[in-house]
């Protein structure tokens, strides 16, 4: 469905910042109403609902266990 949105989770990408989570929230919340940038009148609910699906992407990152991360961890230098 949004092709441009990249994967966020270890070890795909090893360090996402906030910048990469409202990203791919934004890129989501566009694709979804339709709307690059809406009008004045649907501003506030654009801009919640990127808040809120940027919040869940960080719930869900936070909590995936992803198999063999602890291993690779302790085996780095």
């Amino acid at each position: 469905m949004c092709r441009s949105i990249k994967t966020l989770r270890p070890p795909t990408t090893p360090e996402v910042t906030d910048e990469d989570i409202r990203a791919a929230a934004l890129q989501y919340v566009r694709k979804v109403s339709g709307f690059r940038a809406p009008a004045a009148h649907n501003r506030e609910v654009f801009d919640q609902a990127v808040d809120t699906v940027a919040a869940a992407t960080q719930e869900l990152l936070n909590g995936l266990q992803i198999r063999g991360s602890a291993a690779r961890r302790h085996a780095q230098p």
